[in-house]
């Protein structure tokens, strides 16, 4: 720093990096953790808050008292010190290990004016900052083995592979959900959300909130769940109720029908967790919803990015706000490893047909799925397939009692008997699903056509899947 930088901090005036003080007092400290609990700053020794130079003489002794107080806060402040004529110029760095405090307390900088913070904002701004995190914090209202939940318990170690045969408090505190303190095991936040028998009597904000609304507006609800049955079922519960309220596409292939849902699953699956997973657990006013329109489906999580996070970065950089919480999900086999659930999302959206989720991140959280298009055409062709299909399961059933060809034609309305041998009968003999009753005179006047055994086992297979749909 030269005169010349002097000149325009002086000129300047002061601001949110920028603090002018006439002469040194233990005042200092509250400057010096305020910008160092910000983005850093500057502050001018021996000038007026008008910015006129009243001067400050340049000792050892001064740039000593300088250096203590910074010292003496908590953790201390990194400074450089520059005197230019008659003024002191302390360039105070931004901390690493925010909070910083002093023995006034905690201070950060609002514009031009050094604000000490209240308890609620003391409380937001470690939250902020990552000094307490949610998933460790201890809760004092949990007793154990009361509230525990032995069946959600067992059957995520089932899923995990841990042995059950372990100590439990061991396992407990193993996997971090627990902590021992004076002969006590104390339950932390996480091991609530996955094992307590009611998760919700200790966080209003955990459960998942699913919506079907009617059209592409979320003007009138026709089906709405709240599920709070912990971090394991709620997911499950919620993949549930999007199958239930979405459609199936219909792939034929032979006499065989494939169900092809609209939405692609997987990756449903995949943001549900990482909604869960990755929320800002510290705002209890909100939780995560899934809501289902006619053209869409979004999956919303309180909180945005973590820290550190950018919108640019999904995908390519990985920021876990809630780390065990990732662990216990990733145990189990809800999610791979770290950073690919992104990617994870939009290749499920591709393989299925589906135009790639798309991610908005404001204050929440948003994944946009949309479903698969399905050209006109294309929908002609299942169409008839379907309808194709039918007519051969109605001559499996027809043959169930052996019939002749007069029989089965008069039955469908049909009189061309070459085209409907051939291109009916014929197929359906060659693949083993019925057989002639004289094999070795195939247009005997006398012949008859009845299922077999494997004819039999897709009739059923086909009854079962109307009856399904039905239901």
């Amino acid at each position: 720093m030269n005169r010349t930088d002097l000149s325009i901090l002086l000129q300047e005036g002061e601001g949110s990096m920028l603090e002018y003080k006439e002469s040194l007092s233990s005042a200092l400290s509250r400057e010096l953790v305020a910008f160092a609990n910000t983005t850093g700053g500057k502050i001018l020794l021996g000038v007026r808050d008008d910015g006129s130079v009243k001067g400050i003489t340049d000792t050892n002794d001064i740039r000593a008292r300088i250096q203590d107080i910074a010292r003496n806060c908590d953790p201390p402040v990194k400074i450089l010190l520059t005197h230019i004529d008659t003024v002191t110029i302390i360039t105070v760095r931004e901390s690493s290990e925010k909070p910083v405090q002093c023995s006034d307390g905690f201070f950060w900088r609002q514009g031009a004016v050094t604000q000490k913070l209240t308890r609620e904002e003391i409380r937001t701004f470690f939250q902020k900052e990552g000094a307490i995190r949610f998933e460790l914090s201890v809760s004092p209202k949990f007793r154990y083995p009361e509230d525990l939940d032995e069946e959600k318990f067992t059957n995520w170690l089932s899923q995990s592979g841990i042995s059950p045969n372990g100590n439990q408090e061991n396992i407990l505190v193993n996997i971090e959900t627990t902590e021992r303190s004076g002969g006590k095991l104390l339950f932390r936040n996480v091991g609530i959300l996955f094992f307590a028998k009611d998760p919700r009597r200790f966080f209003n904000q955990a459960y998942i909130t699913c919506i079907l609304f009617q059209g592409t507006t979320n003007v009138r609800i026709l089906d709405r769940k709240d599920f709070a049955g912990g971090a394991v079922a709620d997911i499950e519960d919620s993949l549930r109720f999007i199958e239930r309220n979405t459609r199936l596409a219909y792939k034929i292939e032979g006499l065989k029908r494939e169900e092809i849902p609209e939405y692609p699953m997987a990756s449903h699956r995949e943001a549900i967790t990482n909604a869960v997973m990755h929320r800002d657990w510290f705002i209890e006013g909100a939780n995560v919803f899934v809501q289902i329109f006619s053209d869409r489906i979004e999956i919303i999580s309180p909180g945005g990015l973590p820290p550190g996070m950018q919108q640019t970065d999904l995908g390519h950089k990985s920021v876990r706000r809630n780390p065990i919480i990732a662990d216990l999900y990733h145990r189990i086999g809800f999610i791979e490893k770290a950073g690919t659930g992104i990617e994870r999302m939009r290749e499920g959206a591709r393989e299925s047909g589906c135009p790639e989720p798309v991610f908005d991140a404001d204050g929440f959280f948003t994944v946009t799925f949309t479903p698969m298009e399905t050209p006109e055409d294309d929908r002609h062709q299942d169409g008839t397939k379907i309808a194709q299909r039918r007519e051969k399961m109605d001559l499996l059933k027809i043959c169930q009692k052996e019939s002749t060809l007069v029989e089965i034609l008069s039955y469908f309305g049909r009189t061309d008997r070459t085209k409907f041998r051939k291109h009916i009968l014929q197929p359906l003999v060659e693949d083993g699903l019925l057989e002639l009753t004289i094999p070795d005179r195939p247009t005997s006047k006398n012949q008859k056509y009845r299922i077999t055994p494997a004819g039999k086992e897709v009739l059923h297979e086909y009854l079962s899947e109307i009856t399904a749909d039905k239901r």
